[in-house]
């Protein structure tokens, strides 16, 4: 520690020559002027330190006993900064840095973001920059508290957020909420309904009233369990006792026949580049952008616009907010092509499969398709005949309250 102290306040090593130097030694320790690293080179010669305030002292108290006092080498801070005393301009860029450093270093000049995997880190830091929380911020202006509240009312898919700061680097760690179950509410009244038309194949009802049975043909929009169940009469006896509102539920199978079109022109327009190309430079520094070009607009008619961004990473991998920016716009004609026909049916035949398996869901099942292939004022049209097995039944809400109603009311 006595090192670092004795660089920064600086020291000079003396070589002291005569004919007793000891008394030197004495004198100094009576005049309280300390020195450290005292070496005998020999009888009539020996070398010693002085702090930099003491040194001139040290020299007359030498002369006193009829000694020479020589500096073998000056060390540290003021001696160092001496050397620039006539060179005012690297001195006034010295305070500058160190100025800098000072003010830059209460500013934020990284984001980083942890805890998040369904919201987006765009999202997070949008609204943080909403808040006032941004690259080139002023730190100690930023109360982390209230921009965490904040941004929790804001994004509803977290559950907690905390902002630190430190120094020039922002974290953020958020939680996001745990999905709520799905919940069916029975307290609601409800028919299933049939999103297809179909043969019905097999019928789960677990609650509610059927409507039909297996082997029967339904439309869609049809109710195949109602909401609506008639209460029996006991036996017996004469009396309506109406009927009962529910909730209906069931799962019910059926085959169905889809028929899905899709088109695509035969004749397509492709982009051919002409070699022009025109590139521009823009340097980014905290959220100011520099940019080195006019403002003159690009003479290109149609171009495709090719972005690249360099940005400054440390060593450890952290990134600082100054981005070299390139900007390629090229230049390109549009011509017409023929595509080829087969390989266009292919891909309208991909499309359709892929809706219909949209259609069917997971638990459905294709059991035959059919194409039809025809051409029409050049565009390719591909039609699908499906066959499946899949479940038709949707849960309809409808307005009412479940429990007991009036006797003689109906469905």
């Amino acid at each position: 520690m006595q090192k670092i102290i004795n660089f920064f306040r600086g020291s000079v090593l003396y070589t002291v020559t005569g004919a007793f130097p000891e008394r030197f030694l004495n004198l100094c320790a009576q005049n309280a002027v300390p020195f450290w690293g005292l070496e005998w080179l020999d009888d009539h010669t020996l070398r010693l330190c002085f702090a930099r305030k003491d040194a001139k002292k040290a020299r007359t108290l030498a002369e006193k006993v009829m000694c020479e006092a020589k500096a073998a080498r000056r060390v540290g801070v003021p001696f160092f900064l001496a050397k620039f005393r006539r060179r005012y301009a690297f001195l006034a860029g010295l305070a500058l840095a160190v100025a800098a450093v000072c003010v830059l270093s209460r500013f934020i000049l990284t984001i980083e973001v942890t805890g998040n995997r369904a919201v987006s880190t765009a999202v997070i830091l949008s609204e943080l920059n909403r808040q006032g929380v941004r690259v080139g911020a002023y730190g100690p202006s930023i109360d982390e508290k209230v921009v965490s509240q904040e941004a929790l009312l804001r994004i509803p898919a977290l559950s907690w957020m905390a902002v630190n700061l430190h120094g020039t680097r922002a974290e953020v760690i958020v939680r996001e909420k745990v999905p709520k179950p799905d919940i069916v509410d029975r307290t609601v009244p409800s028919h299933v309904v049939s999103a297809a038309t179909g043969i019905i194949t097999h019928m789960e009802v677990l609650e509610g009233q059927p409507l039909f049975q297996e082997g029967d043909t339904v439309l869609a929009g049809e109710i195949l369990i109602s909401g609506v169940i008639d209460v029996p009469e006991p036996q017996y006896a004469d009396t309506d006792l109406g009927t009962r509102i529910t909730h209906a539920m069931g799962n019910v199978w059926a085959r169905t026949w889809r028929t899905l079109e899709a088109r695509i022109p035969l004749e397509a327009q492709v982009k051919r580049y002409t070699g022009e190309e025109v590139t521009r430079y823009s340097l980014g520094i905290l959220d100011r952008r520099l940019n080195f070009y006019g403002n003159s607009g690009i003479s290109l008619d149609k171009y495709d616009k090719i972005t690249s961004s360099h940005s400054l990473t440390l060593p450890g991998g952290r990134v600082m907010p100054l981005v070299l920016r390139v900007e390629r716009y090229r230049g390109y004609a549009t011509e017409p092509v023929a595509l080829d026909a087969e390989a266009a049916r292919t891909l309208l035949e991909e499309r359709l499969l892929e809706r219909l398996d949209g259609l069917v869901g997971e638990d459905g099942e294709v059991l035959r398709t059919d194409f039809t292939v025809r051409e029409e004022n050049g565009i390719l049209v591909v039609t699908l005949l499906a066959e499946c097995r899949e479940q038709i039944g949707r849960v309809v809400e409808f307005e009412g309250q479940v429990g007991h109603i009036l006797p003689g009311a109906g469905t």
